[in-house]
């Protein structure tokens, strides 16, 4: 079993990326098996965030909005990891898109 959602985590914990949500929409999504979504305080952070998911699980398939560092996403293929600023995680609401997908974490 790839474990590579798990090592995601540990790799934005690291960071202190916050409220990590985990949902498994594998039954439910064509392009990808895991959905991750957390929140950082800071272009900064979020930048650091993402270069420390990239450092530990390798280099993603896609990796959009890295230089603004206010929402990026990390496409792993598999799993797909947004990485946001507070509004913008409430305005666009991913978790709400998914809401019938099983929460692993989160």
């Amino acid at each position: 079993m790839d474990n590579t959602w798990a090592r995601i985590v540990t790799a934005l914990e690291e960071k202190k990326a916050r409220d990590i949500v985990v949902l498994d929409v594998m039954e439910m999504c064509s392009f990808t098996d895991y959905l991750i979504i957390c929140t950082g305080t800071s272009d900064r952070q979020i930048k650091a965030v993402a270069e420390n998911v990239i450092e530990r699980v390798g280099k993603p398939f896609g990796v959009e909005g890295i230089e603004l560092g206010r929402w990026v996403l990390l496409d792993c293929v598999d799993v797909v990891v947004h990485i946001f600023q507070e509004d913008l995680r409430d305005y666009y609401d991913i978790e709400g898109m998914w809401m019938d997908a099983k929460r692993l974490i989160g």
